[in-house]
């Protein structure tokens, strides 16, 4: 007993310890797991994330069961796993996607300012440079496919880099398999900036071409400008001079020259063949001239001490291979009840001429089997082992939902007709909602970075004047799907009896669907149609009322000319 608490590791991959498979590739060993978690340039800190990122890709295309071996050639996988991370993407990343710099927005809704977005004002300018820079690297499509990894695999990795040829910073999404930070010796925070970040990943040989198997290395560090540290850069995006600044190397190593022991951060250079870039420029310590490292990791949820993130599956894994096998028996009565174990006794069977062996019994439609006086048959019914089965799946199927935070409506298992109230359905959503908020925190300061040195490589590169940049940031739209009518009715009334103020009460109805994109702007535009509605009937009213006037006056005339001949004749 002792023993075995003595190989308790508690950390972000932990849940996965009780597969053999995935404590193999942990340990370095070789075993059913592929890639490279066990290669010997794999910091020993680094396998168990590598083991775990494999893992959690088999769920997700319906092969964890290969992980079983033998044991799990013939069970079943249904998707369950896609479908938790599908559902929980579209819900972190809600329905639309957004650049923002506040900046503009207090300049919109203030009346004495002039130098909004289409007049040219510095953040105006800049963010519709940056909402032209996500339409061009294909943004929005990059952040699902990124965000997907995150949600799936617990991180992601986003890479920078100037193009000349495309004059515009040129956008990568890193598989987080081949991410290895140097984090500084001692860091307890997660969100310390490591100081160097290696890429690296194997090539397999190609016996087509003869070429062996290599190793590629990408490191990006940062380091003083000079050897002594004395020399100063002054970056367009700061006042004061800097020392440091970020170096890129490209090398390759031959895997039989890579000795067992050195780590992706320790190996020697004297196998290394440098690679160049498109402008022929030899990548050893190229000086990037940035004080930054373009590389920005998001994890999936708040870290804590840990720098990664925690897969959404993390948690869920026992239960999914619990579902998995349910449905596997569940399969396995279904075709027991479907095509019934029959008994046969007293019955003239068909035999082979030429062996004089009863041939084999099949069970078809119109089948007719000769019994003597004693003959029987008998089937066996396991249709109530069935019925328990598919009970037992939609307890598993309602514990999932409990342990993702996804409500039986997102997943799919309750008709959201039979919800018997919108407030009902919303209050169902709470678990929901606290989890995205958790994961859209744990984002808050990764995007903003993103855009920050999206903005600072286009100073580098000239096309943006020097200066400090505004705050950017990426805004997620609603995700929750509400009682409209509902809502509208509270609304109203609320604004009626004066304890909702109008801004607010747009705002809960931009939040549960209706298109407004801004309320305040809304708000304006209510205001300005309420003015002008009040304006159309006041001047109705005038007209009405002058053209009353003017028929008083008419009968007035006509009532004097009839009484005229009369006087004159009295």
């Amino acid at each position: 007993m002792l023993t075995r608490w003595r190989n308790l590791i508690i950390d972000a991959w932990g849940a996965l310890s009780y597969k053999p498979a995935f404590e193999q590739a942990a340990s370095g060993r070789s075993g059913r797991l592929p890639g490279h978690a066990g290669a010997s340039w794999i910091p020993e800190a680094d396998r168990r994330r590598l083991a775990a990122y494999t893992v959690l890709a088999a769920y997700n295309t319906n092969q964890a069961a290969a992980l079983l071996g033998d044991d799990g050639v013939d069970r079943r996988e249904y998707g369950d796993p896609s479908l938790i991370v599908n559902q929980t993407l579209a819900h972190l990343l809600g329905e639309s996607q957004k650049i923002v710099i506040p900046e503009t927005v207090d300049q919109d809704q203030d009346e004495d300012t002039d130098t909004g977005p289409e007049d040219g004002g510095a953040a105006g300018t800049r963010e519709t440079l940056l909402r032209q820079w996500a339409e061009s690297e294909h943004l929005w499509l990059r952040i699902q496919h990124a965000e997907r990894t995150a949600v799936l695999l617990g991180d992601t990795v986003y890479l920078l880099s100037w193009s000349r040829a495309e004059g515009r910073p040129v956008l990568k999404t890193i598989d987080p398999g081949f991410y290895f930070p140097v984090l500084p010796d001692g860091a307890i925070d997660a969100d310390t900036y490591p100081e160097r970040v290696h890429l690296a990943w194997e090539v397999p040989a190609d016996p087509a071409t003869g070429r062996g198997a290599t190793m590629r290395r990408v490191t990006y560090e940062l380091g003083a400008i000079s050897q002594d540290g004395t020399a100063t850069r002054r970056y367009p995006w700061s006042t004061q001079p800097s020392t440091r600044t970020c170096y890129l190397t490209d090398a390759e190593w031959d895997l039989k020259h890579v000795n067992r022991g050195e780590g992706a951060d320790a190996l020697s250079l004297k196998h290394a063949r440098f690679r160049t870039n498109a402008d022929g420029d030899l990548l050893n310590r190229l000086d990037l001239q940035l004080d930054f490292i373009p590389i920005v990791h998001v994890p999936n949820t708040i870290s804590g001490p840990e720098h990664f993130g925690q897969s959404s599956l993390m948690a869920a894994a026992q239960l999914l291979d619990d579902l998995g096998a349910a449905d596997t028996d569940s399969q396995r009565a279904a075709a027991t009840t479907g095509s019934p174990i029959i008994g046969l006794s007293g019955a003239r069977l068909a035999v082979d001429r030429k062996s004089g062996q009863p041939l084999p019994v099949r069970v078809e439609p119109g089948m007719v089997w000769p019994l003597g006086e004693s003959g029987q048959l008998t089937t066996l019914d396991t249709s109530a082992q069935l019925a328990e089965m598919r009970a037992y799946v939609e307890v598993l199927r309602d514990r999932l939902s409990v342990i993702t935070r996804l409500p039986g409506s997102v997943l799919g298992t309750v008709d959201p007709a039979q919800v018997p109230s919108g407030y009902a359905m919303q209050l169902s959503f709470g678990p929901l909602n606290a989890m995205v908020r958790s994961m859209r925190l744990a984002r808050a300061a990764k995007y903003p970075l993103l855009l920050k040195m999206v903005l600072r490589l286009y100073q580098a590169g000239g096309v943006l004047p020097a200066g400090e940049n505004p705050r950017a940031e990426v805004t997620f739209g609603s995700y929750l799907p509400s009682d409209q009518a509902g809502t509208l009715d509270l609304v109203v009334r609320g604004v009626q009896a004066g304890v909702l103020s109008q801004e607010t009460g747009v705002r809960m109805l931009a939040d549960s669907g209706f298109p407004i994109q801004d309320a305040a702007r809304e708000l304006e535009r209510i205001n300005a149609e309420k003015t002008s509605a009040a304006a159309r009937e006041a001047a109705m009213l005038n007209a009405a009322e002058a053209e009353g006037t003017g028929e008083r006056n008419d009968d007035e005339e006509n009532e004097s000319a009839e009484q005229t001949p009369d006087a004159l004749t009295a």
